[in-house]
């Protein structure tokens, strides 16, 4: 090590400390000096959203319902951080409006779920749309060469207070995670859905296949993580015929796509989805396909969010439920 490399003295812990704190009262000014530029860019600061009949909250909660195909009550009000009597109350108003229809849950008896009526999906529409063309005209105004460092401050924000004692990180696997995805798998498909055992016994043979079969030129697992706790997983595999078993020349599959309900809404799931993408671009795969069910509604809105395209579709009741299997598709490019 030459001289002009002589490592520097490291700062004692509690200098650094009191120096963080000397720092926090301009960055919270800085950040409320932002909360308010953007409530207001935004037009968050009227009666009504985007000039509509609606307030923010009631806005917010027809978004929730337009993108679940039926939740319950309980569901909204921990996904949305809200107190159930207030949700009730924003509830009770949008069912006085012909808006929300509820029916019993056909996996539990006990259970009801909520869903947008004709009439609600009429009056979210409009509102979406606009919402819709307000952030494309927002993105628009800012130059092209800053528009992509803007989105990636907006992920990078989300997830830093998403995730408060630490970011989300990105991995490869290791011995013990596909246990944990198996498990996983079996206990939130089956809360939430009604699966039951055919399912986690489906993501088991997957995962020992994976195991067998596995090509680290070609397939990966990513295990997103949170201070060493599991959030997500997804696997990116060659795709192979159903029938011979024989790969699919140039085509990728997506699999056991699996977000925790507590990380939900702050990226993660885009950020598996995006790794498969660059990684299947980096293998020379010329298109990615997936196999989803129509009730997964978070997950086909993240698929077409990316640029998958539904192909086909066809009912099945695998896992004890009625619903309808899809395949969808993204085209990347000629393979290598």
């Amino acid at each position: 090590m030459s001289a002009a490399a002589t490592p520097r003295t490291p700062v004692p812990a509690t200098t650094a400390q009191a120096q963080a704190q000397a720092q926090l009262p301009a960055q919270v000014q800085l950040l409320r000096r932002f909360s308010r530029f953007y409530t207001r860019r935004i037009g968050l600061l009227h009666e009504h959203l985007l000039d509509s009949r609606f307030t923010l909250p009631e806005s917010r909660l027809l978004w929730e319902l337009a993108h679940h195909d039926g939740i319950s009550a309980a569901a909204l009000a921990r996904e949305l951080e809200l107190d159930p009597g207030y949700l009730s109350r924003l509830l009770a108003g949008l069912k006085a409006r012909g808006l929300l229809r509820s029916q019993t849950a056909p996996h539990d008896a006990r259970q009801t779920l909520l869903r947008l009526s004709a009439a609600g999906r009429k009056a979210f529409a409009p509102l979406d749309q606009q919402s819709q063309a307000r952030t494309a005209g927002l993105l628009a105004s800012v130059p092209d060469a800053s528009r992509q460092a803007l989105v990636q401050s907006a992920a990078t924000l989300m997830d830093l207070l998403a995730a408060p004692g630490g970011s989300v990180q990105l991995r490869p696997h290791r011995p013990g995670d596909m246990g944990w995805v198996i498990a996983r798998h079996g206990a939130l498909y089956d809360a939430e859905y009604g699966w039951g055992l055919r399912f986690e016994a489906l993501v088991a043979g997957l995962c020992a296949r994976f195991v067998e079969q596995f090509d680290a030129r070609r397939e990966a697992c990513w295990i997103a993580e949170r201070e060493g706790r599991p959030l997500g997983s997804v696997f990116l595999v060659q795709a192979r015929d159903e029938a011979s078993g024989k790969p699919l020349k140039g085509v990728a599959q997506l699999r056991m796509l699996l977000v925790e309900p507590d990380a939900r809404g702050a990226g993660v799931g885009d950020r598996l989805v995006l790794q498969c993408i660059a990684f299947a671009r980096e293998c020379g795969y010329r298109s990615i396909m997936l196999w989803t069910n129509d009730m997964l509604a978070g997950a086909r809105r993240l698929y077409a969010r990316h640029g998958w395209q539904l192909v086909k579709s066809e009912p099945h009741a695998d896992f004890g439920v009625p619903m309808v299997g899809e395949t969808w598709q993204l085209k990347l490019g000629p393979a290598r």
